[in-house]
């Protein structure tokens, strides 16, 4: 019998859970190419589990390739193992020093619930609103073409060799008089670039946090910055994110709660997504935000605001930013062209007090000296020319259409018991399924109707809700839209069913005891 044991009451859905422990045994030796394993239905008893459980679990490992099923005789660890390395106990090692076992190497041991494992090996058919991100079909590449040579042509020589670590000097004058223009303006000595936004939480968290030190996150929230600090050791305190899905509930962070937290704990950082919060698409309101920062200043806790989709507001109009509003000098923002623009760049910045920029310059140095010069170089063209105000104009009327097309198919096709968010703009909303439901399990339904989304277990540091996912629809065109949500509750309609089939067996069977 195999060394397999499941947590129930976990928030890991069951079938993550046999396929990470069947994996690890795979990895580990403990099964080597050609072993059988046993039948779905056999398993699914010897662990008290329902058969579904079982085949899901099977069906991402043979995905992955690591076992095979052959009809009439059974399924076994595949020698193939689609390319993937598997660990062997290590030979006795020789008296000349024999092999190194580099995993026994390793600092810590990560799991792979990253959410960009769900990227892994997507038919290219598929429709996934996995990701937010542009559209690339939308990229403007012949203007784009444009300002590179034009920055090669002009100071090629200059761009390719080593740069300042505060960043390109016409990219910091061209961000300066953007912040200038949104009423937000910023002196040189505020004013940080980097490799993205991801790149400026990992700074803020080495500049910032020692391990054991506590950060107020959104919970749910943005999944990468969870990352980031967990790999720091550092504790993540999650605030709720409210949906604005109950009876007279406010949208965006739960702020007494934040208050609660913060009397309770010495935080060193708050983060926070006021705009477009990833992943619920819900906007703090004007109010909110004041007493965050009121009470931020209170707890002398500086609050670090991701800035990274404000920009993609809808037809409506749009809040002023955390950082318009302090006034005890408490915000650091990050932005990044991610977004806006082009992901592939990596190039982002950081706005804060001088004293904070001058720490995150040193930190920077010793991580990567200093951001892609060519990139910089070419996106100041594309700032300075009005390119990117140009072309944030058309993808705020494109997503926009996207989004209306997303509400207006999950209204049409989804059962009443489903409740989604309403953005006013961004490029995700948040989508709570009935009770009882696991997205995670959905997920393996609705793969096969060639359908991918991400389930809300990667975006939670506390408390996660097995019943929620995000849908990333700025990528996605609008045809594709109205197929992909009329799948999605097609196949969500047809588990119900099923759940309420098995609920009348269950009654109708029942004997009354006198």
């Amino acid at each position: 019998m195999l060394p397999l044991q499941l947590q129930p009451e976990s928030h890991v859905p069951l079938y993550v859970q046999l396929r990470d422990q069947l994996r690890a045994l795979v990895h580990g030796g403990n099964l080597r190419p050609g072993d059988r394993i046993p039948a779905s239905r056999e398993l699914a008893s010897q662990l008290g589990v329902h058969r579904t459980t079982v085949a899901n679990a099977y069906a991402e490992l043979e995905s992955e390739g690591l076992i095979r099923g052959h009809v009439g005789r059974g399924t076994f660890i595949n020698a193939a193992n689609g390319g993937r390395k598997f660990t062997a106990p290590p030979p006795p090692a020789a008296e000349d020093g024999g092999s190194v076992r580099w995993e026994s190497l390793f600092a810590d041991e990560r799991a792979d619930g990253n959410l960009q494992r769900l990227t892994r090996a997507v038919p290219p058919d598929t429709i996934s609103f996995v990701m937010a991100r542009p559209d690339q079909k939308l990229f403007p590449l012949d203007e784009f073409h444009t300002c590179v040579n034009a920055v090669l042509s002009r100071e090629g020589a200059r761009i390719l060799q080593m740069g300042p670590s505060e960043g390109y000097p016409p990219l910091r004058e061209a961000l300066l008089e953007l912040l200038r223009q949104e009423g937000a303006p910023a002196a040189p000595e505020n004013l940080l670039i980097a490799d993205g936004c991801q790149q400026a939480l990992d700074l803020l968290a080495k500049a910032f946090l020692r391990p054991g030190d506590a950060v107020v996150l959104e919970d749910p929230g943005y999944s990468g910055a969870i990352s980031i600090f967990n790999d720091g050791r550092v504790r993540c305190l999650g605030v709720p994110v409210r949906t604005g899905l109950g009876e007279n509930e406010m949208p965006g962070l739960d702020v007494d709660a934040l208050e609660a937290t913060l009397s309770a704990n010495r935080v060193k950082l708050i983060v926070l997504t006021p705009d477009f919060q990833n992943p619920t698409g819900t906007t703090m309101p004007l109010e909110s935000r004041r007493r965050v920062l009121e009470i931020a200043a209170r707890h002398k806790a500086p609050v670090v605001e991701d800035h990274i989709y404000a920009r993609l507001h809808g037809r409506g109009g749009q809040l002023p930013s955390l950082r318009q509003l302090d006034r005890a000098d408490l915000v650091i923002q990050i932005d990044s062209f991610s977004k806006v623009a082009f992901p592939g760049l990596r190039v982002g910045w950081i706005v804060a007090p001088a004293s904070v920029i001058e720490r995150l310059r040193l930190v920077k140095q010793s991580s990567d000296l200093h951001s892609d010069q060519l990139a910089q170089a070419a996106l100041a063209e594309f700032t300075k020319r009005g390119m990117l105000s140009r072309h944030i104009a058309r993808m705020r009327r494109v997503y926009a259409d996207r989004l209306a097309v997303v509400l207006h198919a999950l209204d049409r096709h989804m059962p009443r018991e489903v409740r989604w968010t309403t953005p006013q703009g961004g490029m995700c909303l948040w989508v709570e399924l009935p009770a009882g439901f696991d997205a995670s399990e959905l997920l393996i339904h609705v793969r096969e109707r060639g359908v991918d989304f991400a389930p809300g277990r990667y975006f939670y540091c506390q408390n996660p809700q097995p019943n929620t996912l995000r849908l990333g629809f700025s990528g996605v065109e609008e045809p594709q839209i109205r197929r992909a949500i009329a799948t999605l509750a097609e196949v969500l309609k047809s588990e119900m069913r099923k759940r309420q089939r098995i609920s009348r067996r269950v009654e109708t069977g029942r004997v009354a005891l006198v």
